[in-house]
């Protein structure tokens, strides 16, 4: 027993040894430095003034950019301190610290208030404050030198950029990160404001939708945080750390009893440091989403940029062959998608067409705004008059030969309306009333039809009478809108064969259960999409427009074409 003491004792002193050879090698820690100055030149957010700190690592040279960290309202948890310690123990890399204070307006005398802008920089959702950061700030900051003469470059991966904030600071670098994971990948998040002060308790809801994202997340928050008319700050913490969870991101939180300070997250602040930056330069690894996304997106499938040079993309539509046709509105050509990816002139005036569908017969319809026409191109790319008299926006073609046209009227009582045209262009109104009408398409069994709302956050679902008209008008897809607008925008609007519902709108597609729930959201490369289609020779390749580009992605759906024969769906889960 005594040996196996004495044994013990010497692996701790020799232990203790290491340690003490270790520290004295690395030798006492090196101090960064920290400038600071007032920024008054922000076109973001006009009018204000602010405080910028800028800390330097001692160990930072100007021939290799530096990993960035910002953080909201100045500088807290000792982050110099904090820094120099975990740099010089390479538990970090080597960081550049911004510490950026909130706007404030000055007031004009001395007998006013000066306008305080930190909640509406740091609490509203959108992309405002990452552009602030990212086209003001950051490049601000590049023009600075260190005292000894140091440029300062940094990074522009979002794999070496992370941003922290408390409170209001917290929820505003979430949403830096949210709206721009291309420029920030990591977020340390304390006492986190995810109430309803200006949007933010939606965020537990939208990051179970959305595909994920690349970014790691480190919460902390106490069990006496506050709970007041805003919201529960403790409950909105959890809840946004289960969604995270959910849907597969890397989160961690450090939970404490604290209320609503700092002394909790300056405690931790280390650890979350080193959480942040553990593997680095690995990249953040990104979740595979929720189930209902998982049943419709292929692993490891991205988004395909098809070739070539747009202008004002629009109007996709399939064929029976899987080729796709959508329209260059500013060139006034309609151009086809050949099943090798190969894009070809299809039509030299498309009569600035509008909306395509294809019908049974096997042409192309369309609503050529230019002459208030419906037309229907055949293969040879020749136009034939169907009917006229009205301004056409979208349009679907049923599988017996007829189709409904949306036909949105700028201004009036009488609003938008909905055409319904005979095989013998024979026309009449079978309902008005949406404030834009725009995307239409019909239900897998061409039981229903579908009609996005586009100056609202609906989809409107009509049930299909024998004589053709319209019957239990609902609003019936209830659609997600960004902070930023007014409405959801939606456009262009599908079906797949299980009956989903995949719309277009300023949040990018919304893909919604046959109830007419929004049950995933995933982005566009560039942020836009006005219009899609399913293609390719199994209908299992998703197209879309997307201003002056046309993405494409494998699914794992096939779409329904509406001059297919009908097809019932399975029943819901309700």
């Amino acid at each position: 027993m005594a040996c196996f003491r004495f044994r013990v004792l010497q692996a701790f002193t020799i232990w203790c040894l290491a340690a003490i050879n270790l520290a004295q090698a690395q030798g006492p820690v090196p101090k960064g430095e920290v400038l600071e100055y007032t920024f008054e030149d922000s076109k973001i957010f006009p009018g204000t003034t602010r405080k910028v700190s800028i800390y330097i690592p001692a160990q930072y040279k100007e021939d290799t950019p530096a990993c960035v960290y910002v953080n909201q309202d100045g500088v807290q948890y000792k982050a110099p301190d904090v820094f120099d310690e975990l740099i010089h123990k390479k538990e970090m890399p080597i960081t550049i610290g911004v510490f950026v204070t909130p706007g404030v307006v000055p007031a004009t005398s001395d007998e006013a208030l000066d306008r305080y802008n930190r909640s509406f920089e740091y609490d509203g959702l959108g992309d405002a404050y990452a552009r602030f950061i990212l086209e003001e700030i950051l490049p601000d900051v590049e023009t600075r030198q260190a005292t000894d003469g140091r440029a300062i470059v940094l990074s522009k991966e979002a794999n070496d950029r992370a941003i922290g904030g408390a409170s209001s600071g917290a929820i505003c670098a979430f949403t830096a990160a949210w709206e721009r994971p291309d420029a920030f990948s990591r977020v340390f998040s304390a006492i986190g404001t995810y109430v309803g002060l200006r949007g933010g308790q939606n965020y537990s809801t939208l990051v179970r939708k959305y595909e994920p994202k690349p970014i790691r997340i480190f919460l902390e928050d106490g069990s006496n945080d506050l709970n007041i008319w805003g919201g529960d700050w403790w409950m909105s913490n959890q809840a946004l750390e289960r969604s995270l969870t959910f849907a597969g991101y890397e989160v961690t939180h450090n939970w404490g009893e604290g209320g609503h300070s700092g002394e909790h997250a300056t405690q931790l602040f280390p650890d979350a440091m080193r959480w942040l930056w553990k593997d680095w330069p690995a990249p953040v690894k990104t979740g595979l989403g929720s189930p209902q996304l998982q049943e419709i997106l292929i692993p490891g499938e991205d988004w395909k940029l098809l070739p070539g040079e747009f202008q004002q993309v629009e109007g996709l539509a399939v064929n029976a062959k899987g080729e796709v046709f959508f329209n260059e509105m500013k060139s006034n050509k309609i151009l086809r998608i050949n099943l090798d990816g190969s894009v070809q002139d299809f039509a030299l005036n498309a009569k600035r067409g509008d909306g395509h569908a294809f019908g049974p017969d096997g042409r192309l319809y369309s609503a050529a705004t230019s002459t208030s026409q419906i037309v229907a191109w055949d293969e040879a790319g020749k136009p034939t008059v169907i009917t006229d008299g009205f301004r056409g926006n979208d349009l679907v073609v049923k599988f017996d030969g007829t189709m409904y046209v949306t036909s949105p009227i700028l201004s009036g009582p009488e609003a938008s309306k909905i055409w319904l045209v005979g095989t013998r262009g024979d026309k009449r109104i079978v309902d008005t009333g949406l404030r834009f009408a725009n995307g239409v398409c019909l239900s897998p069994d061409q039981s229903l039809l579908l009609i996005s709302d586009y100056r609202s956050h609906w989809v409107y679902s009509y049930q299909l009478q024998e004589d053709g008209a319209l019957a239990h008008k609902q609003k019936y897809c209830h659609l997600h809108a960004p902070d930023t607008a007014d409405d959801s925008g939606p456009d262009g609007i599908r079906c797949d064969q299980d009956g989903r519902i995949w719309v277009a709108t300023r949040m990018g597609l919304q893909v919604c259960d046959q109830p007419g729930r929004v049950t995933c959201i995933i982005p566009t490369p560039n942020g836009k999409v006005s219009n899609l289609t399913f293609g390719g020779e199994k209908f299992d390749t998703l197209y879309c427009t997307c201003g002056d580009r046309v993405y494409s992605r494998k699914v794992k759906v096939r779409g329904a074409n509406a001059w297919e024969a009908p097809v019932k769906p399975a029943k819901p889960r309700l």
